[in-house]
């Protein structure tokens, strides 16, 4: 059996302290959404004539061993005219419990006419749950860490619809549309998944995600963007970003997102290559209100244009 360290326990305990602001991640966080907007709404997918494939490595909570960690690659791109494809897989694990995920979508795309065009998404995989409870403390008979390890899988939805135009778009997302039953153990474990359902559902989200790519001169763009996540019971995390791109090779940003006690801002910085391939990094600082107790999260990108 594995020996529980001081370390762990001191996740287990930050994950239940901050269960209600962590509600409203129950799915994988990203900084660099501006570079990854498929991962956060399907319907974008089929708005660029090709396909891209992207990379997100992050490491959150830097400085606590065990901290949550994200690993996700998905590809997406225009399969026809009016058809866009794309897929993604992700791997989502903080202390002794993970989430593996994989999932598949469809998007269908109307000219409204020749300057916009609206695109609805239907998204379907599964995703599995795990606990690990091979873990060895003082309190042996806490029911919480009886038997073997909790594994779950179950089917997952999203919904998305997306508006776009030639330097912006904005669309809205229903991830987990199908609020499956967790059914991990019993209601201590299931409500840090969802704390307002007795059952342990997966709670449905919100996710509005909008861009505006601005020309400043020839060599020079601005994006700002706006993503809201919502989630019943729990407070709207609002994430406001700003992305300067200069002869498509060198990118700063900056992101501030709202959330309350955790509220936080991160810088980000990129190159590109041969505009097809975009290599980010982006450091989240701690929230003021718990930076005694960890350091920021770190994240890493990698995007690749694969040219038709």
């Amino acid at each position: 059996m594995k020996i529980l360290n001081m370390k762990k326990i001191y996740v287990l305990l930050l994950t239940i302290f901050f269960v209600n602001n962590l509600y409203s991640q129950q799915l994988p966080q990203i900084t660099q959404y501006m570079n990854n907007s498929y991962a956060i709404n399907p319907a974008v997918a089929g708005m660029h004539d090709y396909y891209q494939v992207n990379t997100t490595i992050r490491n959150q909570w830097s400085g606590i061993k065990d901290g949550p960690r994200t690993n996700l690659i998905s590809i997406h791109g225009r399969h026809s005219e009016k058809i866009g494809l794309g897929g993604i897989i992700y791997n989502d694990i903080t202390g002794p419990t993970s989430r593996i995920g994989s999932a598949v979508s469809y998007t269908y795309r109307l000219s409204l006419n020749k300057n916009m065009d609206l695109s609805f998404a239907l998204q379907g995989g599964f995703t599995q749950f795990k606990i690990i409870k091979d873990l060895q403390t003082e309190h042996i008979n806490d029911p919480l860490l009886q038997g073997g390890d909790i594994v779950r899988t179950l089917p997952d939805a999203t919904f998305g619809i997306n508006l776009s135009g030639s330097n912006w778009y904005f669309g809205a997302a229903l991830p987990q549309l199908l609020s499956s039953e967790l059914n991990l153990m019993d209601d201590d474990v299931a409500k840090l998944y969802d704390q307002y359902s007795s059952d342990g559902k997966l709670a449905r989200h919100i996710y509005i995600l909008g861009s505006y790519i601005h020309e400043i001169n020839p060599n020079t763009f601005l994006e700002p963007s706006l993503f809201i996540k919502a989630v019943e019971g729990a407070s709207t995390q609002i994430d406001f970003g700003v992305k300067s791109q200069y002869k498509d090779l060198v990118w700063l940003g900056m992101n501030y997102q709202a959330n309350n006690d955790l509220s936080s801002l991160a810088v980000l910085f990129g190159y590109n290559i041969n505009n097809r391939f975009n290599i980010g990094y982006s450091y989240s600082l701690p929230s003021p209100t718990y930076s005694s107790y960890y350091s920021g999260s770190h994240e890493f990108m990698l995007s690749v244009k694969l040219v038709q």
